[in-house]
C-alpha cells in the first residue's frame, strides 16, 4: 500500500467517525435526547476508531503500522456492533421487562467492578428501550449499528489485503 493511499484511506475513515461523532452530539445537545449508558459506550467506541483513524493519516504508516491501525480499528468497531447491536436487541424488548434505571458509568465504575458495570450497561434499561428519534425509519443504534458494520468490513478487507500482499525484495 502506498503512503498516499493508506492515508486517504484512513482520512475517509476519520471522516465517517467525524460525521457520526457530530450526529451523537448532535442528536444529544441540538435535539435534546438523553443518552442512555448503551448509547454512551457506543459514542466511546466512534471516537476511538475516529481517533485512531486519525492518527494513522497523519502517520501514514508503512506496511506494519497499516496493520496496527487496522487490527485497532477492527477491534474498537467489533466493541460497537457489539454495543450497537445489544441495544437494537433491546428496543425490541418491552420496557417494563428492563430495569427502569441505572447510575451513571462513571459514578458506577466508582463504586463497582468493571465487568459489574459492563454487566449491568449490557442489561440495559427502559431508556434503552425506548426509540425517541428515526431517520428513514432507523433508530440511533441501528444507525450505529451500520457504520460500525461498515468499519468492521472495511478493516478486516484491508487486513486480508495487508495479508496476502507479499513483500518487495530489496
Amino acid at each position: 500500500m502506498s503512503l498516499a493511499g493508506s492515508r486517504s484511506l484512513f482520512s475517509l475513515v476519520f471522516a465517517v467517525g467525524a460525521l457520526a461523532s457530530w450526529a451523537a452530539w448532535h442528536l444529544q445537545y441540538g435535539v435534546g435526547l438523553e443518552p442512555c449508558s448503551l448509547w454512551s459506550v457506543q459514542r466511546f467506541f466512534i471516537l476511538l476508531f475516529t481517533g485512531v483513524s486519525l492518527v494513522a493519516a497523519l502517520h501514514g504508516p508503512g506496511r506494519l503500522g497499516s496493520r496496527c491501525y487496522w487490527w485497532l480499528n477492527l477491534l474498537s468497531s467489533l466493541g460497537g456492533v457489539l454495543t450497537a447491536g445489544r441495544h437494537v436487541l433491546l428496543q425490541n424488548v418491552a420496557s417494563d421487562q428492563l430495569l427502569a434505571c441505572l447510575p451513571d458509568i462513571p459514578f458506577m465504575l466508582r463504586n463497582m467492578s468493571a465487568v459489574r458495570t459492563l454487566q449491568l450497561v449490557f442489561q440495559g434499561t427502559s431508556d434503552c428501550a425506548d426509540v425517541t428519534w428515526t431517520l428513514v425509519d432507523m433508530s440511533a443504534p441501528e444507525w450505529s449499528l451500520l457504520v460500525f458494520a461498515a468499519m468492521l468490513v472495511l478493516s478486516v478487507y484491508r487486513l486480508l489485503r495487508l495479508a496476502r500482499r507479499r513483500p518487495v525484495l530489496p
